[in-house]
């Protein structure tokens, strides 16, 4: 159980530097204030008394900090000139690393105003393959080692610490920031995405039949909101939303996924607190679409009131957590489950039909009629099915289920002119 909580809070800790490093690099506070708190996240996911931010220059070669924490009479700026032989061997390491007072000669010289024998930890910082600066992690609580997860904790981060500095180090030269602006920013929402895509893949891990189910999601959510004319700022919301809407399920005990039949009361309860779990995790993250909380809270809320956890009614219900929860069900009907086989797309949208709108948005689900019909005609591009799903239904009897959600809409009404 130790090992689980342990696990469990280092999951979150670096969820939480992740979200905070995306606001920080968008912010428009001074650098130095900026790499202070950017150095503070690090820190707390890697739970490190001591730590240290660098930035590289190449002429001359050599390391000066922005940022330093927790060491005792610590130089400011420190500085460690570099060799050539140590600026190759940090290009070349693609991971943090740990070093002793055998090792760190590898990669830093003692010519600078700063032992490089206070540090137990190095991650070279890199973009497009240059090197851009160095995080240098010190002493933990009671001396206690890096371990494993630890280090890819590190790692996660040090992707996006190496934009921060890489993107202080060009606003240094005018002529060089705004060739460069565009491609930094495409590699921030790249590597935002990319971190999400990781939590999700850890938020399904607990068994293999929802392997790849809060990816899929993600995908359906933002793909039904694309059909419904929304803006690319909210799609690609929807998309992060859908990817962390089960964030909460990683409290929940492993066996209720294995269970081959229908779950009791209590345990119902304890897997149904997933979504208040999960609104706890996230409520305090500063993402960049702002309705996140609310899509992680609300995905199970339906039109009728009989949704949970707040028994939510028709308006009551905003629209992101509207189409998270018919993407949601889409996915989950037509994946196997423990205790029943995967449904056919056709019978799956057919369901979806015949119990809107009393539990579904119209709107949301007349999206999903039009995003599956695309593939029904073949299209080859921007596909929305999963790979692994088959589109078991064609584009005439698509065309019927929606002529009957209108029908339900409508009440049958006819108008003219």
């Amino acid at each position: 159980m130790g090992v689980k909580n342990d696990n469990f809070r280092r999951l979150l800790l670096t969820f939480q530097a992740l979200s905070e490093l995306g606001s920080e690099m968008t912010a428009e506070t001074d650098f130095a204030e900026r790499a202070r708190r950017i150095l503070s996240c690090v820190m707390e996911a890697a739970d490190a008394r001591q730590a240290a931010l660098f930035v590289f220059r190449d002429k001359p070669a050599v390391l000066a900090t922005v940022a330093a924490r927790g060491f005792v009479s610590f130089p400011e700026p420190a500085v460690i000139p570099l060799l050539p032989k140590h600026v190759y061997a940090l290009n070349n390491l693609r991971a943090p690393s740990l070093i002793s007072r055998a090792s760190w000669e590898q990669y830093l010289s003692a010519n600078g105003n700063v032992a490089p024998e206070l540090f137990q930890c190095i991650t070279p910082l890199r973009v497009g393959g240059k090197l851009v600066g160095m995080i240098a992690l010190g002493r933990r609580d009671e001396d206690a080692a890096y371990a494993e997860d630890d280090l890819q904790a590190i790692d996660m981060l040090a992707r996006y610490v190496a934009l921060a500095v890489h993107n202080h180090t060009l606003s240094e030269s005018l002529a060089q920031r705004a060739s460069e602006h565009l491609k930094l920013l495409a590699s921030v929402h790249g590597f935002y995405d990319t971190a999400l895509e990781t939590f999700a893949n850890a938020i399904d891990i607990k068994h293999v039949n929802v392997r790849g189910h809060s990816l899929r999601v993600g995908h359906y959510a933002a793909g039904i909101a694309e059909a419904m004319g929304m803006e690319p700022s909210d799609v690609s919301g929807l998309r992060a939303a859908g990817y962390l809407h089960d964030i909460g399920k990683v409290a929940v005990d492993r066996r209720l996924f294995a269970k081959p039949s229908a779950l009791d009361e209590e345990e119902f309860r304890e897997m149904a607190d997933h979504t208040l779990v999960g609104y706890q995790i996230v409520q305090g993250v500063a993402f960049p679409w702002a309705k996140v909380p609310e899509v992680v809270r609300s995905h199970h809320e339906r039109m009728d009131r009989s949704g949970y956890p707040d028994r939510l009614t028709g308006e009551d219900i905003t629209v992101p957590a509207r189409i998270t929860a018919v993407a949601d069900s889409f996915d989950a009907m037509t994946s196997e489950r423990p205790y029943r086989p995967g449904r056919g797309v056709g019978e799956t949208l057919s369901e979806i039909v015949r119990i809107a709108p009393d539990k579904y948005d119209v709107n949301a689900v007349q999206a999903l009629l039009v995003q599956v019909r695309r593939d029904a005609v073949g299209r080859r591009e921007n596909r929305f099915l999963d790979e692994r799903t088959l589109c078991d239904i064609g584009p005439t009897d698509i065309d019927v289920l929606a002529s009957a959600l209108n029908h339900k809409i409508t009440h049958g009404r006819i108008y003219s002119a």
